[in-house]
């Protein structure tokens, strides 16, 4: 059950950094880039949810319990 769990976070992880950075790459994103010098916060929100949650995903595959 626990690698299951696993691999379900992770590759909602992934999902989200790939929305992320798809919204990073974005024309309305760029546009702001150019004025603010950083990513929108929500690619950023994005980019941290995933990162997260994807090493979660990681960590409850490769970990094993007693």
């Amino acid at each position: 059950m626990q690698k299951i769990v696993g691999i379900i976070a992770l590759v909602i992880g992934i999902m989200l950094l790939v929305w992320g950075h798809n919204m990073a790459a974005s024309l309305g994103s760029r546009v702001q880039q150019v004025f603010t010098g950083a990513p929108t916060d929500r690619a950023m929100y994005f980019y941290i949810s995933g990162s997260a949650l994807a090493l979660y995903g990681i960590f409850q595959i490769l970990w094993k319990r007693k």
